[in-house]
């Protein structure tokens, strides 16, 4: 593997999202490629893919030195979280690596969640779902999910209570000192978007049984943009998606 080292590329276009291990020698030409792509990506392509085929793992792998081809099948086969998997079977002169494999998040936009059934849960779904009503019902799926991420990453983070119930409700218990605003802000939590509710309920469920959590790098915080709280400058910004910024703790 000395040859080789793992980049890790993440591409958002519609929710779409590749990881790929490629030869070192080829990196340069291929995040040269990867960057055009990307921007092309952006502007051009608004419908989701339901899989990722043979003929877009090339283009979105670029041509560089390496030369990729699917051993066995041209489409993942996606399980409940979201992700799938594809064999590759990549070559190139130098070294002849062989099998690698590529994980592959399934696209979301809101069609897509709406046709899901209707999600439901613990008290540990329940209380990702309350919050991204609360928190991010008004943002894209994008941000919802980014939020959903921020929860989640907490409940990991050893500096932060390790159930997401626990983590929503940390400091609520005095008015305006709680983590998420909903919390303490003193109004009554009253659901009154059904659809919205059965929506946040659905990306919960998603992000609970392990999607992949690739559009926020770990954060752990995020504001509103209309606002400048004193501690986003002690921490490293990670994304800003919708009406959002989003940050970790300095690496």
């Amino acid at each position: 593997m000395s040859a080789v080292r793992f980049v890790k590329n993440a591409l958002v276009a519609g929710g779409f999202l590749v990881a790929m291990a490629v030869p070192a020698f080829a990196q340069n030409q291929i995040e040269e490629q990867i960057n055009r792509q990307i921007a092309q990506m952006l502007t051009q392509e608004r419908t989701v893919l339901s899989a990722a085929t043979a003929d877009r793992l090339r283009e979105l792998g670029g041509a560089g030195d390496a030369r990729i081809s699917i051993s066995s099948q041209n489409g993942a086969t996606f399980g409940a979280d979201g992700r799938g998997e594809l064999v590759l079977d990549m070559q190139d002169d130098a070294n002849g690596f062989a099998e690698r494999r590529v994980t592959v998040v399934q696209p979301l936009d809101r069609r897509t969640i709406d046709s899901m059934p209707v999600a439901s849960g613990g008290a540990e779904w329940e209380c990702l779902a309350t919050a991204l009503y609360f928190e991010a019902r008004g943002e894209t799926t994008a941000g919802q999910i980014a939020v959903a991420e921020v929860i989640l990453n907490r409940v990991d983070h050893s500096r932060y209570p390790n159930t997401v119930c626990r983590v929503v409700s940390q400091g609520a218990s005095r008015l305006n000192a709680c983590q998420f605003s909903f919390m303490c802000d003193g109004r009554a939590e009253v659901m009154s978007e059904h659809s919205a509710w059965e929506r946040m309920g659905k990306i919960a469920r998603l992000m609970i049984d392990g999607r992949p959590r690739m559009l926020t790098a770990g954060a752990t915080h995020y504001h509103a943009i209309s606002v400048n709280p004193g501690w986003a400058s002690r921490l490293e910004r990670t994304a800003w998606i919708d009406d959002h910024k989003f940050y970790r703790f300095p690496s």
